[in-house]
């Protein structure tokens, strides 16, 4: 029987990933979770209903920063070549493609549009497809295959074309 702190972590992570659905049974339990607009709806063998707040939308802040000791205002701002990055949503096993033997999903230069798969990301040995979100360029990866990334941390540089 899963215990409900194990449940509360499974819609944490529902909710931090890509993923729409997820059924797991046991001999004694049957657990099904669904995003349903924004929300994730559990349902239980017991009857139990819960709901998780919608996913925050990763916002990359490009405003200009100074560090100690400088005046704002006396540093040319630096112009990013990119205007999205695609972070991760959760924490895991970053994978360029779909297996070992097959082609990276994306490479630089490389055009994606919103739904392209861009990577899997490996947690709990579910393997989640994490979509580029915008229509642009690949200009950057900035993990390699199966390095171990954070939640928020980038994972592609964008250019939107």
């Amino acid at each position: 029987m899963l215990k409900i702190e194990e449940i509360h972590e499974l819609i944490k992570r529902i909710d931090e990933s890509s993923i729409d659905e997820l059924t797991f049974e046991t001999n004694e339990t049957k657990l099904s979770l669904k995003k349903h607009k924004g929300e994730v709806v559990t349902s239980h063998a017991v009857p139990t209903q819960v709901t998780a707040p919608a996913p925050a939308t990763a916002v990359v802040d490009q405003s200009n920063q100074t560090s100690s000791g400088e005046q704002a205002g006396t540093e040319q701002p630096t112009v990013a070549n990119y205007d999205h990055e695609i972070v991760s949503p959760m924490v895991g096993t970053f994978y360029s493609s779909p297996s070992p033997d097959k082609d990276p999903f994306v490479q630089s230069g490389d055009k994606v549009k919103a739904d392209t798969v861009v990577c899997i990301v490996e947690a709990m040995k579910l393997f989640n497809e994490i979509e580029a979100e915008v229509n642009g360029e690949i200009v950057e990866i900035l993990v390699e295959n199966g390095e171990l990334v954070e939640y928020g941390q980038p994972l592609f540089r964008v250019k939107n074309v």
